[in-house]
């Protein structure tokens, strides 16, 4: 090992990570050839090296050698950082700079043998010494700029941006619909203590509107992020709502003045369960307050157009401007947090369960919204043709644990399904039938739930449904819905007549997922949902500092991990922003990650 008298001073330290690392590639030949290269005046193996023993060692070999540049080959640096900041805090003696290799991930798995494994760790080691030589101990990193964008106003959005706003940071809260609340702006009930959903929601969408650190845009797209020193500067593209929400109060007289005397669009927001006018307020509670046009209905924008009541209506107030056109306006913030939520599986995918084809057949959420009191029926559950159900199927993972749609486990499916179960058999009286695959109950009181439900004499059948049919084979099975399924605990194939179907639909990644992924510069697993470094690192996706994850974005999630996974993400933010930096830095030294793909 040669002893340098000037210039750097390397130590290498390699870590077996007990036999995750040592088990696939032969660690002391690594760190042998490591000690031969030039400037390492110390190269050593250890069991642990994020032991409080290993840094020990480090401390001192810091201390007694003299060492400015410290290189850890281990497994993945968004995990072992921490213990070796430490390292870096306080120094007296000199600055010192960390640089993390990523044996774990980067190396054994990739490789047929020990032998070619052992190769490439010691050619990983070597780029990151010879990396170390280039770099000057101690360079400073410019401030982060103030300020975080939160792109997704559902409940995890919101609760990112008022924990932010709360803690001082001024926060642009970023939706691309007419309003904030996400998905769960449509239920009534929250399992599984039944909770009042509006009431858990409407008070944080009051506040985040009227919070003074938050910016409010609906109707809004990110549309370019440019990453510069200590910043993202972001271009966001608000479309016109055609009006202007500093004005509107609410009153709603521009739809009753409205051309059109009765509703007669499909209302978006409740599926096409309801109908609206061309200019409409999306929920009773909608959050802003503030009525919306649609241009593609609207007959004011169409040839000859109408004599535009509404804007009559409006009178001095003036808010309605169908003249409004596309802003255009770009921030600058030190740190993001993506919280863009799911889209439901579209049933159409799955014809055999005949959505589309049966008008009894439903989607979760579109019973869902049948249930709430401020939806579309009013919370009244009935047939099409107005008569109630004196039977219900509810069929489970539909879109979920499929290999022919999507192969992951939805999570929030069963307690959702059992939810509608409680609630439709309160409701209407009808014998409730659920059809599932294996019940998956994992959270606070979620098996107390189901087994509630069991008491209440809840029918559950365990079994893929095969298809729905109208194909009656008996005198009971006339004028019914019929699901034919296999029976896995009796081993039989049973036909099961219904009047009414609920399809429970699984969690997909948003459209928007894709795009934004490039935009930000993040990762998407194999499923699409984007991508955390390690599953012990939630909220932070891996090689792109500042970007922070929550809620449905990064895998499916009921709303209490939604709700905590938003306050760690926010957390997170507000230490990037506010302690100069991922990781933190002392004058006396900084961390120098290695390879972009830091997934562990």
């Amino acid at each position: 090992m040669p002893e340098e008298e000037s210039g750097p001073r390397i130590g290498v330290y390699v870590c077996h990570c007990g036999s995750r690392i040592a088990g696939t590639l032969d660690v002391q030949a690594v760190a042998a050839n490591a000690a031969r290269l030039p400037h390492v005046v110390v190269a050593r193996d250890h069991a642990h090296i994020c032991s409080d023993r290993a840094i020990r060692l480090l401390r001192r070999d810091i201390d007694e050698r003299g060492l400015d540049h410290v290189v850890v080959a281990s497994c993945s640096p968004l995990l072992r950082e921490h213990p070796f900041r430490p390292l870096l805090d306080g120094r007296t003696a000199g600055p010192v700079t960390l640089h993390v290799v990523n044996l774990r991930d980067h190396d054994p798995s990739r490789h047929d043998g020990p032998a070619a494994a052992t190769t490439r760790a010691e050619a990983l080691v070597g780029a990151a010494v010879r990396r170390a030589l280039g770099e000057m101990p101690g360079r400073a990193r410019g401030p982060i700029h103030p300020g975080v964008l939160v792109v997704g106003a559902g409940i995890a959005g919101i609760e990112a941006a008022l924990t932010l706003a709360d803690s001082g940071q001024h926060v642009y809260l970023v939706e691309r619909l007419p309003t904030i609340g996400g998905h769960m702006a449509a239920f009534e009930k929250i399992f599984p203590a039944l909770d009042c959903a509006a009431c858990i929601l409407t008070p944080k969408m009051a506040a985040a509107r009227a919070h003074p650190n938050i910016t409010l845009w609906t109707c809004s797209d990110v549309t370019t992020v440019d990453r510069e020193d200590g910043a993202y500067r972001v271009q966001v593209t608000r479309r016109p709502r055609y009006v202007n929400e500093e004005r509107c109060t609410g009153c709603l007289e521009c739809v009753e003045a409205c051309v059109y005397a009765d509703a007669r669009f499909p209302d978006k927001f409740t599926l096409g369960l309801g109908m609206r006018k061309p200019v409409y307020m999306p929920f009773p509670d909608a959050v802003p307050n503030v009525a919306v046009i649609d241009r593609e209905t609207c007959i004011a924008f169409a040839p000859g157009g109408c004599e535009r009541p509404c804007v009559a209506a409006c009178g001095e107030r003036g808010a309605v401007d169908l003249a409004q056109g596309e802003e255009v306006v770009t921030i600058r913030v030190g740190a993001v947090v993506l919280a863009t939520g799911f889209r439901p599986f579209d049933v159409s995918r799955t014809p055999f369960y005949g959505y589309g084809m049966y008008p009894n057949v439903y989607t979760s959420l579109e019973v869902e919204h049948m249930l709430n009191g401020s939806g579309p029926t009013g919370g009244a559950i009935g047939l099409r043709d107005g008569h109630a159900p004196r039977s219900i199927a509810i069929v489970h993972c539909v879109g979920s644990r499929d290999i022919t749609t999507n192969r992951w486990c939805s999570r929030v499916c069963c307690m959702s399904s059992l939810k509608l179960a409680h609630l439709l058999r309160a409701r209407t009286g009808a014998e409730i039938f659920n059809f599932y695959i294996d019940m998956r109950t994992p959270g606070p009181a979620f098996e107390e739930f189901y087994q509630a439900l069991l008491k209440e004499g809840v029918h559950f059948i365990r079994g893929r449904v095969a298809e729905v049919t109208d194909w009656a084979l008996d005198p009971s099975e006339e004028g019914r819905l019929v699901i034919r399924v296999e029976d896995t605990l009796l081993a039989t194939v049973r036909r099961v007549p219904v009047d009414m179907v609920v399809l429970s639909v699984g969690l997909e990644p948003t459209a928007e997922a894709d795009e934004l992924a490039r935009l930000f510069g993040i990762g998407r697993s194999p499923d699409g949902f984007f991508l955390e470094p390690h599953p012990k690192l939630v909220g932070k996706p891996g090689g792109t500092d500042g970007i922070f994850v929550a809620g449905c974005c990064e895998g499916p999630k009921d709303l209490n991990d939604s709700i905590a996974q938003a306050g760690a993400a926010a957390a997170d933010a507000l230490a990037f922003v506010e302690g100069a930096g991922d990781p933190p830095l002392s004058a006396a030294g900084k961390i120098l990650r290695g390879p972009r793909d830091d997934r562990a």
